[in-house]
């Protein structure tokens, strides 16, 4: 038996995540599901985006099902109880460090691709992602200059040993698939960068059967809408990978059909939809529900290891697709309930 926390958020979470536990249940599997309040909604409830029973159920769990957080409304409130304080605490509390975008776009989305259909059909890849460092997690803060001007800092930062724990990922991720590993980086300018290169570079021996190259972020921005055939696994940093996966989605289709997996080196793991809360379309019931149950496909392959049921979910995902089944963002008119409900007798 393994416990799966649910952690719905703000926005579309909750329907996603719903359409997400419909999908499991169907597959008649050992789990016993626990829900909890996270984000916004949260902090409504207890004062902050993730209270203590919340980690504390994410820390029991075998895994945790994420939906989104984030809500205008909190704009205003200090940093520190805002709802995207949630899921930075949970990837810190957590030990999640290697995040893992798998971007492929599914037969008969050609056009929904923000590239020419010739172009965008070839695109399968995965973006390695650390978590734990870089600006997100450095050092922060304001002062005034000798001048009196306002000034703003975040210190972007690596240690050799996170360096080389990610690259391992990317490593072993392009071992099990076409046995290609990008490396990402600014190494002409930043320090940090080069730091990164270096310990790239150290390991690579280890893996000989791996073709690594190396490819500055500007570039890797540009080749991404130029040649996305090109790339079999990207390994970067927290800031690159953030903005490299959001735009891989566009190029395979739609942010709402990309899902994502956060993991410890234990393959314990928090596995969420890239999307975000998307609260102009809360409750209106056009949020895809696909990136959140292809999420759920994940958490069955890295954290349960069940392969055999994941594979099951993305046939089905993928016939779903393939019938003409489509959500708003896609270009269809099927609601998020009626996305899954293809899905669904496609499991059948």
């Amino acid at each position: 038996m393994s416990l799966i926390a649910l952690l719905p958020g703000d926005g579309i979470g909750p329907e996603v995540i719903a359409q997400a536990r419909r999908v499991l249940d169907a597959l008649s599997l050992d789990l016993v599901f626990e829900e909890a309040p996270v984000g916004g909604a949260a902090y409504l409830e207890e004062g902050h985006p993730l209270p203590a029973a919340t980690l504390a159920l994410a820390k029991r769990a075998d895994a945790v099902l994420f939906g989104a957080v984030g809500d205008p409304r909190f704009d205003a409130v200090e940093r520190a109880f805002r709802p995207e304080q949630a899921i930075l605490g949970l990837r810190r509390e957590l030990g999640l460090f290697a995040n893992l975008r798998p971007a492929k776009l599914f037969p008969g989305l050609e056009d929904a691709s923000a590239l020419k259909p010739e172009v965008a059909g070839a695109i399968d890849m995965v973006i390695v992602r650390e978590l734990n460092g870089d600006v997100y997690f450095g050092e922060k803060g304001r002062r005034t200059t000798l001048d009196g001007l306002r000034q703003g800092f975040d210190v972007m930062s690596y240690n050799e040993r996170e360096v080389e724990r990610i690259a391992r990922v990317g490593f072993e991720t392009a071992r099990v698939r076409r046995k290609r590993l990008c490396s990402v980086d600014k190494a002409n300018v930043l320090e940090t960068s080069q730091l990164w290169r270096d310990v790239v570079n150290s390991i690579a021996s280890e893996y000989s059967d791996v073709h690594l190259t190396h490819m500055y972020v500007d570039n890797a921005a540009m080749q991404l809408v130029r040649n996305p055939g090109q790339f079999d696994v990207i390994v970067t940093g927290n800031l690159f990978g953030d903005i490299l996966s959001d735009q891989a989605s566009m190029c395979a289709g739609s942010i709402g059909m990309l899902p994502s997996a956060a993991l410890d080196t234990g393959k314990k793991g928090l596995f969420e939809p890239i999307h975000g809360s998307a609260p102009d379309i809360a409750g209106q019931g056009k949020a895809n529900p696909c990136a959140t149950i292809l999420s759920a496909a994940m958490m069955l392959r890295y954290s349960l290891d069940n392969e055999a049921a994941a594979q099951r979910i993305e046939r089905a995902v993928e016939g779903a697709l393939t019938a003409g089944v489509r959500t708003p963002d896609l270009g269809g008119t099927a609601t998020t309930t009626e996305m899954a409900d293809a899905i669904l007798a496609r499991l059948a």
